[in-house]
């Protein structure tokens, strides 16, 4: 009791700057450009090159896919063939999962397919992704 009586004494008297929460947001600052379409494809192309293991890749489609905008298909190879080096099939599905999500139509979503054809094939099983995957 006599304990809980000081600790409460001496919380009190701390100074008024030191209670103070901590900023968690930085201000913005007006000095960071846009990154353009063309170094974004970029930047995740070789991202998903270097990627080592499942977290690498997943966390990269996280941060892909949270874009307003379809990555290209040469990003989409990227993380395909990122996905069949850490041998994660169920990655890969939802690699064109993410895509049906993303694009505005079904034509669309089949161009992608075609577009991809000759990876999927190489890749082996990726053939076999239907193209009715959630599309809307």
């Amino acid at each position: 009791m006599m304990r809980t009586q000081v600790l409460a004494t001496l919380l009190r008297a701390r100074p008024a700057a030191q209670r103070v929460a901590p900023v968690l947001a930085r201000p913005s600052s007006s000095a960071h450009s846009q990154e353009t379409f063309e170094s974004f494809n970029e930047r995740y192309v070789q991202f998903f090159k270097d990627a080592e293991d499942l977290f690498e890749v997943q966390r990269g489609l996280n941060n892909c896919f949270a874009h307003d905008l379809v990555p290209t298909p040469a990003v989409v190879e990227a993380a395909l063939r990122a996905t069949r080096r850490v041998n994660d099939y169920a990655t890969a599905v939802r690699i064109f999962e993410g895509v049906s999500e993303k694009v505005e139509n079904k034509q669309q979503y089949k161009a992608y397919l075609e577009e991809l054809k000759g990876v999927r094939e190489e890749l082996g099983r990726l053939k076999f992704i239907p193209t009715q995957i959630l599309v809307r």
